[in-house]
C-alpha cells in the first residue's frame, strides 16, 4: 500500500503519525512523508529568499523529523518537500505517486479562522483520488 503522511510540525501531524504507525503495516506499506511551504504571504522583496530558503529549511528538517519518527516505528519513508498550495499539492503528489491513503491532520478551524485559512483536510478529502483520512488530535 502506497501511505501519502502530509505532515506540517503541528500536534495535528503528530497525530496522523501516530495513526500511520497504528493502522499501517511497516512491511507493506510505502510511505511518502510531505511538507507543502506555503509561501503566499507578502513579504518584502528584500528578504523574500531569505525567507524562502527558511521556510524550505524548516520544511525539510519537519519531514525528517517525521522520517525518523516513522524508522523509529520500524518503516521506511520517502520525503519531499514542494512549494505552493497545501491542498493543490497534497492532491498533485497524491495523484502522480499513485497514492492508495492520505493521512492528514486536521487543526478543527471553524468560523472566521476556517474562512481566513481555509481547511486543507477538507479540501484533500473532497478532492484526492484516494481514500482518505483526517485525523484530529485529542
Amino acid at each position: 500500500m502506497r501511505v501519502l503522511l502530509a505532515v506540517d510540525d503541528s500536534k495535528f501531524s503528530e497525530a496522523a503519525t501516530q495513526a500511520a504507525i497504528d493502522q499501517c503495516s511497516a512491511t507493506e506499506t510505502d510511505l511518502l512523508v510531505m511538507n507543502v511551504v506555503d509561501l503566499k504571504l507578502p513579504i518584502p522583496p528584500l528578504y523574500a529568499e531569505e525567507f524562502r530558503q527558511e521556510s524550505l529549511r524548516h520544511g525539510r528538517e519537519v519531514v525528517l523529523y517525521t522520517k525518523k519518527e516513522l524508522s523509529d516505528a520500524g518503516f521506511t519513508a520517502e520525503t519531499i518537500v514542494e512549494e505552493g498550495d497545501p491542498k493543490q499539492k497534497i492532491i498533485d503528489r497524491a495523484k502522480c505517486w499513485n497514492a492508495d491513503l492520505i493521512f492528514v491532520g486536521s487543526h478543527g478551524w471553524k468560523g472566521l479562522d476556517h474562512f481566513l485559512m481555509g481547511s486543507v483536510s477538507e479540501a484533500v478529502a473532497r478532492n484526492a483520488p484516494c481514500s482518505v483520512e483526517v485525523v484530529r488530535a485529542h
